[in-house]
């Protein structure tokens, strides 16, 4: 499709503006996209919750944990919401 096609599509008169906003439109387009993805590997230790992430990531998609038992790796569930916690009020 040309810039003439999209322009009397729209019922754009301004060529500069058209040509500004389908630039913007692919830069949307791409910076949805994944583009540099990289596998992370650490050791975690038992009974922590922190632990370190690299200093250049952006957006985690997946943890994953190797299995012992049968030396495959796990995919962890990510939460979508806050986990239910219930507080023991007794001394007990």
């Amino acid at each position: 499709m040309t810039v003439q096609e999209i322009m009397e599509r729209t019922g754009m008169n301004n060529t500069t503006m058209t040509i500004s906003m389908i630039k913007d439109a692919i830069n949307l387009i791409q910076s949805n996209q994944d583009i540099h993805i990289a596998s992370w590997k650490t050791n975690i230790v038992d009974g922590t919750r922190e632990y370190p992430f690299p200093a250049n990531m952006i957006r985690l998609k997946s943890v994953s944990v190797l299995d012992t038992n049968d030396d495959k790796w796990k995919k962890i569930r990510r939460i979508t919401h806050d986990p239910i916690v219930t507080e023991d009020g007794s001394p007990d």
